[in-house]
């Protein structure tokens, strides 16, 4: 079976969209629509249902997403194995993070990684950091860059990068806000303070539990995916937040903002890498794995 159709079809179960497929595959529309249509003749089933609105997975599709990702990574890994170019690694890397780690820290290490490896193309997707073990597990992604949970998920390896403070912040317009709400917590001021938190994760996990030592329930104003829209809501003055010190260091909207000194402290987390502890003997992924643990 074409290794090619296998990427074209993975690509399209992940966006569920013909013409956005076609144009990350550098492909027609009318040429992966000939190409899906030859990859279920093949199987002799039905992969997608389509129509005009909506394109969705099968049942069997979805058994066959799964053929399709171990037999494009077993053909990589081959195909690797087989190569002796100098011993010049080659072939794609998905990787997965927050907008903020792409700019932040995350850039060094691709740097580094390009000028040691400049035949491995990284794939880069961001969004929501809470999302970072389920992209890995799923097998959506190579690598993710995320908060460490307080418990790892069977099979998944994690390597620490960094560690950032959890602050608590307060629109810098409202200083009387910010004073009030500053020094050892109580339950009457922060009664009817309304919150900007992130819909799940683990910084949400450590608010929760921080409202419930106080006695309290949050008082919910939003329900955001992402940390720097948590910053932006904030900033414009619609609440107290929550985000992670290196998404305020690294934001264009931190002099709008202002940094509350609460006691007390929300627990720092560790930001690092998740893979699949089975995969890390996979070329690419060792290299940059073991990129980041020199020693």
């Amino acid at each position: 079976m074409d290794i090619r159709a296998l990427e074209h079809f993975l690509t399209l179960a992940e966006t569920l969209h013909f013409g956005r497929t076609s144009r990350l595959c550098h492909i027609s529309p009318s040429a992966l629509s000939r190409g899906i249509r030859q990859l279920e003749q093949d199987v002799g089933t039905t992969l997608l249902y389509r129509d005009n609105r909506r394109v969705s997975l099968t049942r069997e599709g979805e058994r066959f997403r799964d053929y399709a990702r171990q037999a494009v990574s077993d053909w990589n890994t081959v195909r690797l194995a087989l190569q002796d170019d100098q011993r010049v690694l080659r072939g794609e890397l998905s990787l997965y993070c927050s907008v903020t780690a792409s700019y932040s820290f995350l850039h060094d290490m691709l740097s580094s990684f390009r000028a040691n490896f400049p035949r491995i193309e990284i794939k880069l997707h961001t969004g929501d950091p809470a999302q970072a073990e389920e992209r890995v597990l799923s097998g959506t992604e190579d690598i993710a860059v995320g908060a460490r949970p307080v418990q790892m998920p069977n099979g998944i390896a994690f390597h620490p990068v960094t560690r950032s403070a959890l602050l608590f912040i307060a629109p810098a317009s409202q200083p009387q806000l910010a004073e009030r709400l500053s020094g050892k917590a109580s339950s009457n001021a922060w009664r009817e303070i309304p919150m900007i938190l992130s819909e799940e994760g683990l910084a949400r996990e450590r608010t929760d539990r921080w409202f419930r030592d106080l006695g309290l329930r949050p008082q919910i104003y939003a329900q955001v995916s992402g940390n720097e829209a948590i910053v932006s809501m904030v900033s414009l003055g619609f609440g107290i937040g929550v985000v992670p010190q290196i998404v305020l260091d690294n934001s264009p909207l931190a002099s709008r903002i202002r940094i509350l000194d609460v006691q007390p402290r929300l627990e720092a987390y560790e930001v690092g890498l998740f893979a699949l502890e089975k995969r890390l003997g996979e070329p690419l992924i060792d290299a940059f794995w073991n990129q980041q643990n020199p020693g």
